[in-house]
C-alpha cells in the first residue's frame, strides 16, 4: 500500500499458539505467546472468538495474568462477570485495586477470590470489606496445594480437600453467574 514497487509486503506474524484439549469433562484452552512478544491480545482475541459455550449452563473461564494491561481489558470486556483473585499482601491489594478499578469502568459485575490466606493481616480483604466488595472465597496458603501445582496436577482431584473448597467456589461464582444474566434480562 505504501511502496508503488512493492518492496515491502505485508506477511503474517506467528507471535504465538493456541493449544485445545479435554480433561475429564472440561474443555480446555490456552494460548501460549512466543517470548519476547509484546502484546498477546490477538491470542486472547483468538481464544474468545473459539470458545463457543454449548450450553447456557456451560461456563467459560478465562484467565489472564495479573495487573490491568491490554491483555486483562481485552479478556474482561465482554464478559459476564469478573472474578477477581488477590493475594495477602501490598503488592496484592494494589494489584486488586487497579483491576477494581477497570471492572468498574467497564461496568462489570465482580467478585473476589482471596488466595494464599495466612492467619493475620490481609491487605487484600481489608480493602474488599473497606470497598463492599463480595469476597467469593478464599483458598489457604498450604504448601500441599502448591506441591500438586508444581507436579501438574489438579488440585481438586487429588485432594478431598480441595475438591470441596473449588466446587464450593464454582457453586458460588455460577450462582453470581446465574444472578446477572438474570437481573440482565
Amino acid at each position: 500500500m505504501f511502496c508503488p514497487v512493492e518492496a515491502l509486503k505485508e506477511t503474517e506474524k506467528v507471535i504465538g499458539t493456541v493449544e485445545n484439549g479435554m480433561s475429564d469433562q472440561v474443555r480446555v484452552q490456552t494460548g501460549i505467546l512466543n517470548p519476547g512478544e509484546v502484546s498477546g491480545v490477538p491470542i486472547i482475541k483468538r481464544l474468545i472468538g473459539e470458545s463457543n459455550p454449548a450450553s447456557k449452563e456451560e461456563l467459560t473461564l478465562i484467565d489472564c495474568p495479573p495487573g490491568s494491561a491490554c491483555v486483562v481489558m481485552e479478556s474482561i470486556k465482554d464478559a459476564n462477570y469478573c472474578i477477581l483473585v488477590a493475594e495477602p499482601t501490598l503488592f496484592g491489594a494494589h494489584n486488586l485495586d487497579m483491576v477494581h478499578e477497570l471492572v468498574e469502568l467497564f461496568q462489570k459485575p465482580f467478585g473476589v477470590v482471596l488466595n494464599k490466606c495466612i492467619e493475620g493481616e490481609n491487605p487484600s480483604e481489608k480493602y474488599c470489606v473497606e470497598k463492599g466488595i463480595r469476597i467469593l472465597g478464599r483458598i489457604p496458603y498450604d504448601a500441599e496445594l502448591g506441591k500438586l501445582n508444581s507436579n501438574g496436577e489438579i488440585a481438586a482431584r487429588k485432594s478431598e480437600k480441595y475438591n470441596a473448597i473449588f466446587s464450593s467456589l464454582l457453586k458460588t461464582v455460577r450462582q453470581e453467574v446465574q444472578h446477572e444474566t438474570a437481573s440482565d434480562s
